[in-house]
């Protein structure tokens, strides 16, 4: 294989992982029926946490718990303000946002220009990795990579091939009649909500742990946006979000290759957001709508035992 595709694959993997870890987490909160635009803020904050946790000492797992941890604690902001005090979910996210990125410049400002000195190194995955070409690429990579492929598959496995699956996409398309079955509501929107917060800590501190090792504020440099793009592109489900992950990290990556040939830098910079325009106003125009529909529930508060 020519060295330059060979490169581009295997980085397109590497900066498509934290996009598949945000898009996982959001797909499994918007399933239940609750919008979260704070991923860019929770990304923000797993990556600093993650970072000074495992700069100080000395455990990336301790880091990683950390960012997941703090990530499903911020998300909680917003699950109380939009589920318990069902205030605008728009309005909320976006606060959590701010607040994330002012919250992680602030923390991580001591610790800028500081490399982390334990480097996430890649496994080779016995047998797998001796497969030519595609042993090279897939199954020599660092352990965010396999764990972000794992949860992928179990998101996709739970949501669709068990009873809790069935009650977070049910609370997300008819909350009352989930209610009348014997679902309780607001507990399954809650534990959705935090775990889409804790996998966008953990894409955070993919960020900050493996991807460059060191912290550096606003390094998500948008990502927890496109996070949101890709979960309507992934139309609401796990293994579709495999795919616009590493397409996006790809174009990430096409961005630096593209830099020697004269194309100007903000020009490159623009290639991933405009992008995800395109994949939204091709998806909106695409002729078959009907599986282009987000959760019927999507954004709208739910009163406990409200009928309609």
């Amino acid at each position: 294989m020519n060295p330059v595709v060979f490169m581009v694959l295997t980085r397109a993997l590497a900066a498509g992982t934290p996009l598949l870890l945000g898009t996982l987490g959001e797909v499994i909160a918007e399933r239940s029926g609750v919008l979260n635009l704070g991923v860019e803020g929770m990304m923000s904050l797993g990556a600093v946490t993650g970072f000074i946790v495992t700069f100080s000492t000395g455990s990336v797992l301790l880091g990683l718990l950390t960012a997941f941890a703090v990530g499903a604690l911020a998300s909680l902001l917003h699950a109380f303000a939009s589920i318990t005090l069902r205030a605008n979910q728009v309005v909320s996210g976006l606060a959590l946002t701010m607040l994330g990125l002012g919250l992680s410049g602030l923390l991580g400002k001591p610790y800028i220009g500081k490399p982390l000195t334990i480097r996430m190194e890649f496994i080779k995955i016995p047998l797998l990795g001796d497969i030519p070409i595609l042993g090279k690429i897939l199954f020599n990579q660092d352990p965010f990579f396999y764990l972000a492929v794992i949860l992928g598959i179990l998101a996709w496995i739970f949501m669709y091939r068990t009873r809790g699956g069935i009650a977070l996409r049910s609370v997300g398309e008819h909350p009352q009649a989930s209610e009348a079955q014997g679902i309780k509501v607001h507990a399954v929107r809650y534990v959705a909500v935090l775990t889409g917060g804790g996998l966008a800590g953990l894409a955070g501190a993919h960020l900050s742990l493996s991807y460059s090792s060191s912290w550096i504020e606003g390094m998500t440099a948008g990502r927890g946006w496109i996070v949101i793009a890709l979960t309507i592109f992934a139309l609401w489900n796990p293994l579709r979000a495999f795919i616009g992950a590493f397409l996006f990290g790809g174009i990430f990556v096409l961005q630096y290759l593209l830099q020697p040939l004269g194309i100007s830098p903000s020009l490159l910079a623009m290639l991933p957001y405009v992008t995800t325009l395109m994949v939204l106003v091709l998806g909106g125009l695409s002729g078959d709508r009907r599986h282009m529909h987000a959760p019927a529930q999507l954004g709208e508060p739910y009163v406990k035992g409200e009928r309609v």
